[in-house]
């Protein structure tokens, strides 16, 4: 027999090993992603013009995506699926699915819901009146159901495949999927830790410390990686950067007055934070301890988080104010249409008012110690999910 002839086995290239409706929640979870930093983008660049605005459209497609698909797949399970898929999965009302499979569904509802209301509310009571109106708040409730339905819906396939291969891929996603997470903590909390401009004060390190640990500390135990909270953390970088790059590049003219900075062009977010080497530390804390010592781990991570993310930010900051800063790359030199240009731009605010005391840092000490335990046990569950 020749060497041609011989029978080879070869594994199947990763793609295939992602299901349909898995592949259909990661682009339901991006573009809702992508239209929210968008939207916010719009507002800031043009005004609230109109409801049908491309990123809206964005946003309500992975709504909409995310729906059908998991609807689909809960009628599929609950008539035509297997003794195996229908006992991996968990009943509701007669209907069987898998546990992210419902949480996508009910977040998909609550986005829906959120779009006529949302229209009515601003009709009613202005132009963005308030940031997190009620349906401001359904809709963030609803996408980032749709987005952990995701996750749960990667974690569950991860943790019952056998392979090593399929097992990394589900964990690349689902890195991916927390760094989306990290994407939302950073956009919701944008007026305490987005800008530059506030990270000498002391609510941009409480703030950080109680939002950020928990989705990298969970990442840490529940993702099949090597280092999954630097995987996270880079995926929230890219992510935002892609964005920063991208809508830059798009033209726009404000269309709602008082317009004090005239603009050609998209405002893009505001830089990222730099959780990457944080989430570096914890990575290498959670290896070297190991599961079993939760309470000593969250202490360590916590606090490590804390002192590296601090260093870090304080003087990144200073480099973002800077005028080696003010460019494509980093795209900070950008502001609203209806702000006064003005040396306040490139100064640090309540540094005075909201000074980084003792006091202030122990707080912010306790806030992620308490994240990075709550992270444990948040990961803890993903480990074990397998419906």
């Amino acid at each position: 027999m020749t060497a041609a002839a011989t029978p080879t086995t070869r594994a199947p290239p990763l793609a295939a090993h992602v299901p349909w409706y898995v592949a259909a929640t990661l682009v339901a979870a991006t573009s809702a992603k992508v239209g929210i930093i968008w939207d916010i983008s719009w507002h800031r660049s043009i005004g609230r013009d109109t409801f049908w605005t491309p990123a809206h459209a964005a946003i309500y497609l992975g709504g909409v995506l995310a729906g059908l698909g998991c609807g689909w797949l809960v009628l599929r399970t609950s008539f035509a699926g297997t003794a195996e898929e229908r006992a991996a999965a968990v009943g509701f009302w007669g209907f069987r699915g898998p546990l992210g499979a419902w949480v996508c569904i009910w977040g998909a509802f609550a986005m829906i819901t959120s779009a006529p209301f949302d229209n009515w509310w601003h009709n009613a009571y202005g132009l963005d009146v308030k940031v997190l109106s009620p349906p401001h708040v359904i809709l963030a409730l609803g996408i980032w159901a749709i987005q952990l339905g995701c996750l749960f819906l990667v974690l569950s396939l991860q943790n019952r495949s056998p392979a090593q291969q399929a097992s990394r891929l589900y964990g690349l996603l689902g890195a991916y999927v927390i760094g989306i997470l990290l994407q939302n903590a950073a956009t919701i909390g944008i007026e305490q830790i987005g800008f530059p401009n506030v990270a000498h004060s002391a609510v941009y390190y409480q703030v950080a410390a109680g939002a950020m640990p928990i989705l990298l500390v969970a990442a840490g135990r529940a993702v099949r990686l090597r280092w999954p909270a630097t995987t996270a953390a880079l995926v929230y970088m890219g992510f935002s950067l892609a964005m920063i790059w991208i809508l830059q590049l798009a033209p726009a003219t404000p269309k709602l007055a008082p317009v004090f900075n005239p603009l050609t062009h998209m405002v893009p977010p505001p830089f990222p934070l730099l959780l990457v080497v944080p989430a570096l530390a914890i990575d290498l804390l959670m290896q070297r301890v190991g599961p079993g010592r939760d309470w000593r781990l969250s202490g360590l991570v916590g606090l490590a988080f804390l002192a590296v993310f601090f260093v870090t930010q304080w003087f990144f900051s200073e480099f973002l104010l800077s005028p080696h800063s003010h460019n494509y790359l980093f795209g900070v030199d950008h502001w609203d249409y209806s702000s006064r240009p003005g040396p306040w731009r490139y100064h640090f605010w309540r540094a005075e008012t909201d000074p980084v005391t003792p006091r202030a840092f122990v707080i912010a000490a306790l806030l992620a110690v308490l994240s990075a335990r709550l992270g444990l046990g948040w990961g803890n569950w993903m480990a074990r999910l397998r419906r």
